[in-house]
């Protein structure tokens, strides 16, 4: 049993990925909270793809394809904010006008070079077994300032999130904290891309975050049971993906998805099998939940 749990430790490709999925775990575990609070879950799914035309530009001019995927998501993530401030455009309809029309650029701008010949694999599927460590130094960095930010101004986006007009009448900027959650979202999505993959980094930020949300009311347990999730669902994905071959992205979303299916059949007071065997059982003896009062004297 050691020896299995150890072997991949072996070698370096695999510390790095076990590493890395760590802390990607433990970002989009964070801020995947506060994605599925507001309802967002579609623009995660919309910056993944808008980054397109930064990867695209950043790989013809020879330079760190993460780093340009990056500043495009801050970028687009900056208009979808600024789009959204006008009272006829929504803000799922800017979402989706600029989800649209960045990926179509980076389609075009992919075209364009006829000596083109990268494979997209990467970026749709993940390349965590490929981690260097720069990219480690620069995942970790980017966690530092995702999850520092969220600390200091947790009590802000945790008004957005839950309560907009409160947050308004309480003098605060709603704009500005909706850029910054915006900003910090994108980092968090573009350091993810390079692990699961553009297809899958949906996945990372929604999953855990729900089955946290099965498992508890109170925020703050919420975020560190999202986080841990996310860390434990992306090392079990990479023992199941150096064992059985089957690829890494797709082995860690799956394991996110197995504990989600188990969490939600049988977490305390929320899963569904313990709801419907304690409606059975409310059924079947209604007096237990009666609370009975000891006789009173008579006045």
């Amino acid at each position: 049993m050691i020896n299995w749990l150890t072997e991949p430790w072996q070698f370096t490709f695999m510390q790095h990925a076990f590493l890395a999925i760590l802390l990607v775990g433990v970002i989009a575990g964070a801020i995947g909270v506060f994605v599925i609070l507001r309802g967002l879950s579609f623009l995660g799914d919309a910056l993944s793809h808008a980054v397109f035309p930064g990867v695209v530009i950043t790989f013809i001019l020879g330079g760190n394809v993460v780093i340009g995927a990056m500043i495009a998501a801050i970028i687009i993530s900056i208009l979808i904010g600024a789009v959204s401030q006008s009272d006829r455009i929504k803000n799922d309809t800017a979402i989706g006008v600029l989800f649209a029309g960045s990926f179509a650029l980076g389609v075009a701008l992919m075209s364009l070079q006829s000596g083109y010949v990268r494979d997209l694999n990467s970026f749709l599927f993940g390349s965590i077994l490929g981690v260097s460590r720069s990219d480690l130094w620069l995942t970790g960095a980017v966690g530092v300032i995702v999850l520092g930010l969220i600390l200091i101004f947790r009590r802000e986006i945790t008004l957005i999130s839950f309560d907009r007009v409160f947050a308004r009448s309480a003098g605060l900027n709603l704009w500005l904290y909706d850029q910054l959650f915006l900003v910090l979202l994108a980092m968090a999505i573009v350091i993810s891309l390079q692990m699961v993959g553009n297809v899958l980094v949906l996945a990372m930020l929604v999953t855990p975050a729900a089955t946290a949300r099965l498992l508890t009311d109170s925020l703050r347990r919420m975020v560190v049971l999202s986080s841990c999730i996310g860390a434990i669902s992306g090392l079990i994905g990479l023992y199941i993906s150096y064992y059985q071959g089957v690829p890494s992205g797709a082995a860690i979303v799956l394991t996110a998805t197995v504990i989600f299916g188990l969490t939600f059949l049988f977490a305390p007071r929320t899963g569904a099998i313990f709801t419907r065997v304690r409606y059975r059982m409310h059924r079947d003896h209604p007096e237990d939940d009666l609370d009975v009062l000891p006789d009173q004297p008579a006045s």
